[in-house]
This record gives C-alpha cells, structure tokens and sequence, in this order.
C-alpha cells in the first residue's frame, strides 16, 4: 500500500513539473519568436499575437489549473501547507492568473488588431514582403504593457522553480 501511494505522489509530481513545461515554455519563448517577426517579417505580427491569445487560453491557463491541483495534492500529501514555499506558490499562481487572463491574453488580442491597422497604413501586406513597419503610438504602448507583463510571469517562474528545486534538494 505504501508502495502505490509512494508511485502516485511521484506521478502527480511528474504533472506537476509537465504543467510548468507546457503552461510557461511559451511564456519563456513567445517574446523572442515576436522580436524576431518583428524584425523579419511584421506581416506576421497579428498572426503571432492571436496566436499567443490561443496559447494562453489552450496552454496556460489550463497549464496553470493543472499545475494548481497537483500542487494542493504535493502539498496535502506531504503536509507542506505551512512551508514558505507553497504559500509562495499559491501566490505566484494567483498573481500569474490575473496577469495571464487580465492583460496577456486580452492584450494580445487587441494588439492584433492595432498591428493589421499600422501595417496597413504602412503599406506592409501579408506574404513575406520583408518591410519595416511603422507601429503606432498605441500599438508600441500596448506592446510595451504586453512585454511588462510577460517579463513579470518570467520572473514569477524562475523565482517559483528555484524553491521549489531548493526545497526538493533539501528534503
């Protein structure tokens, strides 16, 4: 009995980590892949931002529910509730939750739409056509905000994923 509560813990485990992996790869990836179309080819910008849209609703977030759940279960499992590092992480989820679904996931959406409108206006069409676009001021505003909050949930996770391996290593 001991046995298969011991395999079931270290799977919940293992979801936990998966979450973590898929949920926030992007998050880690999304501004490079940006930068980069930005610069080679900003046709390609609005798809990129509805795109992120996607991925927050269908990878995040439910990246984030299940990362939750097995979290609750590590923690009542082990009776870890007391411990800086699961109340760290009831936080940290809490805070990347509001800046996932508050600002990232609308935003994108929003920028999308500005981003078709100024390349437009610039002359930039879809199809590869390698021109630098001129974004407005309330594209770069929104772009700048989507960066901020992105940048935030970035250090929300390396900080989180330190404890977390901080306290398994000490354990």
């Amino acid at each position: 009995m001991l046995i298969s509560a011991v395999a079931f813990s270290d799977f919940i485990l293992a979801i936990h980590i998966l979450a973590v992996v898929v949920g926030f790869g992007v998050v880690f990836a999304f501004p490079v892949l940006l930068a980069s179309a930005a610069r080679l080819d900003p046709s390609v910008v609005p798809w990129l931002l509805r795109a992120r849209q996607r991925i927050g609703r269908y990878l995040v977030n439910p990246g984030l529910l299940i990362l939750v759940l097995a979290g609750i279960y590590l923690a009542s499992d082990k009776h870890q509730w007391k411990s800086f590092y699961v109340q760290w992480g009831i936080v940290a989820a809490l805070v990347i939750g509001a800046i996932e679904g508050a600002l990232i996931t609308r935003r994108s959406g929003r920028l999308a739409d500005l981003a078709e409108r100024d390349l437009a206006a610039t002359g930039v069409a879809a199809g590869g056509q390698r021109v630098s676009a001129q974004w407005s001021d309330e594209y770069t505003r929104g772009q700048r905000l989507l960066t901020i909050g992105g940048t935030l949930i970035q250090i929300i996770v390396v900080i989180t994923v330190f404890l977390m391996a901080t306290h398994a290593g000490g354990s």
